[in-house]
């Protein structure tokens, strides 16, 4: 089609390329039964494509003419293609006019319109989300004006919970644009089940108004008029049900603006609400009470289909994916007394923000019902007896996993087409029992159970807190630990060259290690880099998705940290850093246990045990970063092996692109594999649906209603301004805080204190070269907290909005003894 100017009755949802998102919205509301949407016409996308080149062309401009109706008043709003698309609305993006009047004047807005698609604002706005300078096209809605006493916007999801049952109407007297400007507050009402529970009156002192000639004008609201309701109780329940018909309609939570005049609501614009977190699908209407895993993995981003499902089939439980993070449901839990009794602590333990979120949904008492206790089942045979406190079982437990990822890779080597990826999908299972193998979380938990008993005795018998902190300090068979003080020997091996030094500080692209050799010093600083890569390279940023590009693949990421540590750091520095450690951890024991025996009674025994248990810790304490650096060189194993395969299938023309695969889950490229056949459509889905779920925040806490429920530190004895948080490693220290959002940013100086939204191993690297931390996610066994008690970093985690509220550059301190963080 053609024609630049189509009736706005005439279109439907399909025709977003010729009337742009507004367009083909009002024109599919107009199909619903029962909703009133104003006459008028769309200035198609064709008109923009005829008049972009020289913004003229007569045979446009009679057609608008000819559609304009004498004196009618219009409101002319643009319409972009990429508009009031699931997964960017572009709310206030473009322009919208109001009171139009006339051909001439209609004409001069509609060019307006077009014009806004070119703003810096807009510009930004498409950057941001990823939209191609080139693939949105305006169109424009020529609507006719309604005059209306009210108007104001109704969304079918609380827009600050997220829960779906409840429908949020904001109104105002007068035209809707004194609300979307901000200009008055507004009345707001909630509607569940077709009552409303919640009213909040606004003083309106103004409303926009349409003016005889044209445009709009701002009034005072009279003095007895600015604190009455704007709707009836019958008003908010008939809107709140006419917002439910177009939420049916086009299947998904909608953001609707809506108008209120003698001849009751007429809707002018509806789109999806883009900022709701999707909802895990449940199995019945019940409720249901959903934790994230990404909360508890130090992983929060969006993963790609192909991450989730090989997580998934790693972990053990039943996970489910929503907005590309994944949940565990826990209302079964919830319900039993007893089951509920040890989850709740448990999880206050590791997350304070988690437990007290799921105390919140249980303290509603009806949210999820209390459950009669079912009988319990005694487990088949007995418990495994406690494991030994001997280095030696580390020792063996390490090299039997080093063995099994040597042969995994001679077994994995000549395997190709389906034969290959069965044995992944195998061979996951296998990490699974490795990972959850009797004598593996036997040495995994006496580490941790140590690392409790010691903090919680020692602060019952000597008021010392956190003392765990300075005991684990330099423990042994650290993997992460190691990972970030052998960068330091990387540092020394480059240090002597400046060429290379200089050459690493201008990089473009991963390529530069073959380019080394060519400066004085660069074989050797090739080697040992590579040496390192070798070691740590399937290492990087949220690795517990196998499609994130390692450091093996873009080795790029860690120079920053290598020349933060060439500027920083002494020559030897790890030797003096790893013993410096050992050494406090030595003192911290002989005070403690000195302390201890000269308790009255029974002070020598308490020693004794006190000092079973510190040995007990320092010996498993560190592998507890093992069985996850094992796990992720398996799966960069089988990542490498999967991209080959891809490239065999792109060869073929099966596939366009080797990272394709990312966006099936492994039964989807089992059955790719098999068949030689690929759904583009469902791959070009995934990679837009992968893309909105990218600037969604996930909440800690879902409920099936959809309605992320947050919690509190609840604590009195901060200081006014403190940040709460966790403290997760002990001591206080002040610094220039350096937000950062990915390591390869990462330009540190001594004496920063490093600020993120979460820390898994990867970041470990920079932890040597800050004198603090503050993250958002955390708790007392992640990562973060394990390595910064080992390198003697004071650290709070769990710090709400931490990225947000601390600005780069200020300085901050942070207590990692009593968990907050001054902004100074």
């Amino acid at each position: 089609m053609t024609r630049s100017v189509v009736n706005l009755f005439e279109v439907d949802r399909n025709a977003v390329e010729l009337v742009g998102g507004k367009g083909a919205h009002l024109g599919e509301l107009s199909r619903i039964d029962g909703i009133r949407v104003p006459a008028g016409f769309c200035v198609t996308t064709a008109a923009f494509d005829r008049v972009l080149p020289t913004w003229s062309e007569e045979g446009v401009i009679a057609e608008i003419s000819a559609a304009v109706r004498g004196d009618t008043a219009y409101a002319v709003r643009s319409s972009a293609t990429a508009e009031d698309a699931a997964g960017a609305s572009f709310a206030g993006q473009h322009d919208t006019y109001l009171n139009v009047i006339g051909a001439a004047a209609v004409l001069e807005h509609v060019r307006r319109c077009w014009a806004s698609l070119f703003t810096e604002r807009a510009v930004a706005y498409r950057l941001r989300h990823g939209v191609e300078r080139d693939a949105v096209r305006m169109a424009v809605v020529v609507q006719e004006m309604v005059f209306p006493q009210a108007s104001g916007v109704a969304f079918t999801a609380d827009p600050v919970t997220g829960n779906r049952r409840v429908t949020s109407i904001e109104a105002g007297f007068g035209l809707g644009e004194a609300l979307v400007s901000g200009l008055v507050n507004t009345d707001v009402y909630q509607v569940r089940d077709g009552a409303v529970i919640a009213e909040t009156v606004g003083a309106k002192r103004l409303a926009v108004h349409a003016t005889p000639g044209g445009g709009t004008a701002h009034h005072e609201i009279a003095p007895d008029r600015q604190g009455l309701p704007v709707l009836t109780t019958p008003e908010i329940v008939r809107l709140a049900a006419l917002a439910r018909r177009v939420e049916e309609h086009f299947g998904s939570p909608q953001d609707i603006e809506w108008c209120l005049d003698d001849d009751g609501f007429a809707i002018v614009q509806s789109r999806p609400i883009t900022t709701l977190f999707p909802v895990p699908p449940a199995p019945d209407d019940r409720n249901r009470v959903y934790v994230s895993v990404g909360h508890q993995q130090m992983m929060t981003e969006a993963m790609r289909p192909l991450g989730l499902s090989v997580w998934k089939a790693t972990s053990p439980g039943h996970m489910l994916d929503a907005g590309g993070r994944l949940f565990v449901d826990v209302t079964a839990r919830l319900a039993s007394p007893s089951a509920r009794a040890a989850l709740l602590p448990m999880m206050s333990r590791s997350d304070p923000l988690m437990g007290d979120a799921m105390q919140n949904v249980v303290d509603r008492k009806d949210f999820v019902p209390v459950q009669p206790e079912e009988p319990l089942v005694a487990p088949g045979g007995t418990p495994p007896a406690p494991i030994a406190t001997d280095r030696a079982v580390v020792t063996e437990l390490i090299a039997e996993r080093e063995a099994a990822l040597v042969t995994l890779k001679r077994d994995i080597a000549p395997l190709t087409g389906p034969e290959l990826i069965d044995f992944v999908v195998a061979d996951i299972g296998r990490i699974r029992q490795i990972l959850f193998g009797p004598r593996n979380l036997q040495a995994i938990m006496a580490g941790i159970d140590g690392t409790w008993w010691l903090n919680e005795h020692l602060e019952s018998w000597l008021g010392e807190t956190n003392a765990a902190d300075t005991l684990t300090q330099s423990a042994p068979d650290n993997v992460t630990s190691e990972m970030g003080m052998a960068l330091l020997d990387v540092a020394d091996a480059v240090r002597p060259y400046p060429e290379v030094v200089a050459f690493l500080r201008n990089l473009e692209g991963d390529d530069f290690l073959d380019r080394l050799p060519e400066l004085p010093g660069g074989r050797e600083a090739r080697a040992v880099i590579e040496a390192y890569l070798e070691r740590y390279g399937m290492r990087c940023v949220g690795e517990i998705d196998i499609t994130r590009p390692r450091w093996s693949e873009h080795p790029a990421a860690i120079v920053p940290m290598i020349l933060s540590n060439v500027r920083n750091a002494e020559p030897g520095a790890r030797e003096r850093r790893f013993e410096q450690g050992r050494q406090d951890a030595l003192r911290k024991e002989r005070e403690v246990l000195a302390r201890l025996r000269s308790l009255p009674g029974d002070g020598a025994a308490k020693a004794a045990e006190t000092k079973q248990v510190i040995d007990r810790v320092r010996t498993f304490i560190g592998y507890r970063e093992y069985p996850k650096y094992n796990m992720i060189a398996r799966y960069f194993v089988y990542k490498r092996a999967l991209l080959a395969e891809a490239e065999r299938l792109v060869a073929a023309g099966v596939l366009g692109d080797a990272e394709d695969i990312y966006f099936l889950t492994l039964e989807e490229l089992q059955d790719l594999v098999r068949t030689q056949r690929a759904d583009d459509r469902l791959i070009d889905e995934r990679k837009a649906a992968f893309a909105s779920f990218r600037i969604l925040v996930p909440p800690r806490v879902l409920t099936s209603e959809g309605e992320a429920v947050t919690g509190a530190y609840r604590r009195a004895d901060l200081p006014s301004g403190a940040l709460a948080g966790l403290a997760v490693s002990a001591g206080v220290v002040e610094g220039r805080a350096r937000v950062l959002h990915d390591l390869a940013d990462a330009d540190l100086a001594p004496g920063d204190i490093l600020v993120t939204a979460y820390t898994d191993p990867s970041w470990t690297p920079a932890f040597v070269a800050v004198s603090g931390l503050v993250t958002e996610v955390g708790g007392q066994m992640t990562h973060g907290a394990v390595i910064a008690r080992e390198y003697g970093l004071p650290a709070v985690v769990g710090v709400e909005n931490a990225t947000t509220l601390i600005s780069d550059g200020q300085q901050i301190r942070v207590h990692g003894t009593d968990g907050y963080v001054e902004l100074l």
